[in-house]
């Protein structure tokens, strides 16, 4: 019976002592999920929703635009068109705070049931094209908007682990 009692005292410590996320941290995370479920239900809008009014975005053809107008339009563009029922899935490798109100997110992703592909880009070996997506959100009041938004398509030579 002690030891039963010793070893549920050392588990609650390891528990208690374990590094919670901020709320920050929680945040972020948030909009991330948020990313995904608008983007599988085709909704620019709401995938637009955390995008700061004058953020830069980089797609993965390369093409720039800057503000949260043609971010929206263009996402509601590829959505009605070649994205139009694909499924988004992401996976965050990296969460890392610059400073408190600065957070460079990146993020695997991967596209499934793509209608036509862009000129340069290809799916790997299951249909899916890869992407790393590169983030920078930063603290705005009390909400985070992301600010860079650079995406860039992984070979199919270039190992890259699943997201789940």
């Amino acid at each position: 019976m002690n030891y039963l009692r010793i070893f549920a005292i050392a588990l609650a410590a390891t528990i208690a002592a374990a590094p919670q996320p901020s709320s920050d941290e929680i945040a972020i995370r948030n909009i991330i999920q948020e990313e995904i479920t608008a983007w599988n239900a085709g909704d620019a809008a709401a995938y637009s929703r955390h995008f700061a009014a004058e953020g830069t975005f980089t797609n993965v053809r390369g093409q720039f635009f800057t503000g949260r107008q043609a971010f929206m339009d263009r996402h509601d563009f590829v959505f009605k068109g070649q994205f139009h029922g694909s499924t988004l899935k992401q996976d965050i490798v990296s969460l890392k705070f610059v400073r408190p109100d600065v957070a460079v997110v990146e993020v695997l992703t991967s596209v499934t049931g793509i209608q036509k592909l862009s000129p340069g880009t290809s799916t790997d070996d299951k249909g899916r094209l890869r992407t790393r997506l590169l983030q920078v959100i930063v603290k705005d009041g009390a909400e985070w908007k992301i600010v860079a938004y650079h995406n860039t398509d992984v070979k199919s030579d270039v190992p890259a682990p699943d997201p789940q």
